[in-house]
């Protein structure tokens, strides 16, 4: 259940990050997340919002990533862990975990469940990899930070689109 706070405390915090954010500037389009044990960037405009995990309904006979459907402002949304989807090991339920809402452009009503925010990235702290040959086509790219931290970028137009995606019946 998520914290409750003071009007006052509200609006500090949104202040204080709309100041961080003009500090770092318009090439900060990328939002950190931990999801199992691996670090993503997400661009902005490929998320409409981050919200507290909420409550869901299970939906039998589907995949086992698929923890259920919630309803969030009146919306269904699919509840997918992403982290079982990448064949790693199931999110469990912390409370800093978040559903990631998938932006309403890709015309699919689907949340990714992450175990953590990390706030803004600005890319230009980020050296480019060369991909492994093995790698996901939702990874657009990969890429190391100052602590030689390994960070991938997900492409969610190729994530929602895929057919892996979509097909969630057993």
């Amino acid at each position: 259940m998520a914290r409750k706070i003071s009007l006052r405390e509200f609006q500090e915090g949104v202040a204080s990050r709309l100041q961080a954010l003009s500090e770092v500037g318009p090439a900060s389009s990328k939002l950190g997340l931990e999801i199992g044990s691996r670090l993503w960037l997400v661009d902005l405009m490929d998320a409409s919002e981050v919200v507290p995990v909420p409550p869901f309904t299970a939906v039998p006979l589907t995949r086992p990533w698929l923890k259920g459907v919630a309803s969030i402002r009146g919306n269904l949304y699919t509840v997918v862990d992403f982290s079982a989807f990448m064949g790693g090991q199931p999110a469990s339920a912390m409370l800093e975990s978040r559903l990631l809402l998938v932006h309403p452009k890709f015309k699919v009503n689907s949340g990714l469940l992450v175990d953590r925010m990390l706030g803004l990235r600005n890319p230009k702290q980020f050296q480019q990899k060369r991909p492994g040959p093995d790698q996901a086509p939702w990874v657009a790219a990969e890429y190391t930070d100052s602590a030689n931290q390994t960070w991938r970028e997900l492409d969610m137009a190729a994530l929602v689109g895929g057919s892996e995606f979509l097909r969630v019946g057993l």
